[in-house]
């Protein structure tokens, strides 16, 4: 999982160019499918969108949008806006492939921040939907290449269940421009990028879809790991995350995180929920470590700020451990981060009612 969103990028500008340029001497003034806005307008906002998007890169902007934007000269014709679109589409390209995978900059939705590829995907979101917008205002016919389309819903769309073998049709629907049988019509969305949590040492950063599914089959899941990383417990993990987001369950900020080392930007292991609260306000936690990086305090430092970002929710009033008996160093792990062993009685109806093994030990923490 080597990219880092540039590539897609300039695909997904190169097949705008390619759909646009030759119906530059259509009419851009009539409205842009079931936009308020003309076919011109939408052409010039795909073109301040990416060149934002790059801006917020280079400028490294942690608080708000850098106080910018650009317009095209008086009499530039279409042709002239499709040009501008390819150079701002270059700019976004160079600055997502130019800027560190640590770097985090503003972005509003949700968690405000977003690092590079999520602005990549935010750009290459832009085109491809703006793109349909204006081809269905000039009646064109497009279709983005499948590929692009999963790249933006497995990075930005992790909440939504995709549509088996019709990536481009979940999109569609999912920004509310189209049906999908058997689902309710999209109303109002946001994207999402990914939530990252802050520790003394640490940076716990969410992992999406697509970072998931590469760690499952055997890759970093884009992360650069310390050495014997990551451990089999963060692999079984990122499973479950895939299996969710294919079932439509999964919720991004009740997911998985993977642990960076603030010092060198690698990563030491894995934490992260079993799925959502539930209605009861529970929660369970699990965590991981490679085992060059045990024995340093991680994963208690860790867990300290899970807990205490989880904890901190209206929703949540109990977060929970279940750790094998003869576990003690993960055992020591959860008491430092203030989880207690629950009764022998709350445990035996742990084992009747939710099958609880009984090798297991549980540990919980309350609000």
């Amino acid at each position: 999982m080597g990219d880092t969103g540039g590539d897609q990028v300039e695909a997904a500008v190169r097949d705008c160019a390619a759909l646009l340029r030759p119906a530059a001497g259509l009419d851009w003034e009539v409205g842009a499918g079931g936009l308020e806005w003309s076919c011109r307008r939408t052409a010039e906002h795909i073109a301040s969108d990416l060149v934002a998007y790059a801006g917020q890169l280079a400028g490294r902007a942690t608080t708000a949008y850098v106080p910018f934007e650009i317009t095209l000269d008086d009499g530039t014709d279409n042709a002239g806006a499709v040009d501008v679109i390819e150079a701002t589409g270059g700019l976004l390209a160079a600055a997502v492939r130019t800027t560190p995978r640590e770097v985090r900059v503003f972005h509003p939705f949700p968690f405000r921040s977003a690092n590079r590829e999520g602005f990549a995907a935010m750009g290459v979101a832009e085109v491809l939907l703006h793109t349909h917008d204006i081809a269905e205002g000039l009646a064109l016919a497009y279709r983005p290449p499948a590929e692009l389309c999963t790249w933006v819903l497995t990075r930005i769309f992790p909440h939504v269940r995709p549509e088996p073998g019709a990536p481009w049709n979940t999109l569609l629907w999912a920004t509310g421009r189209a049906d999908l049988p058997g689902r309710a019509p999209v109303a109002e969305w946001r994207w999402r990028n990914n939530l990252v949590i802050d520790a003394e040492r640490l940076t716990l950063q969410g992992v999406t879809p697509a970072a998931a599914a590469d760690l499952r089959a055997g890759g970093t899941g884009g992360f650069a790991w310390i050495e014997g990383g990551p451990f089999e417990g963060t692999r079984d993990a990122a499973g479950m995350v895939v299996k969710a987001y294919e079932a439509g369950t999964h919720r991004p900020e009740w997911g998985m995180f993977v642990l960076v080392r603030r010092e060198d930007g690698l990563a030491v292991g894995g934490i992260g929920f079993h799925g959502a609260p539930d209605e009861e306000g529970r929660a369970e936690v699990g965590y991981d470590l490679a085992e060059t990086a045990r024995g340093r305090g991680y994963a208690t430092e860790a867990l300290c700020a899970l807990a205490e970002h989880a904890l901190a929710r209206d929703d949540v009033k109990l977060l929970f451990a279940a750790i094998e008996q003869d576990n003690a160093p993960s055992q020591r792990v959860i008491a430092r981060a203030g989880f207690t062993r629950v009764s022998e009685d709350e445990e035996r109806a742990a084992y009747e009612l939710h099958d609880l093994e009984a090798s297991l030990r549980l540990y919980v923490r309350e609000s």
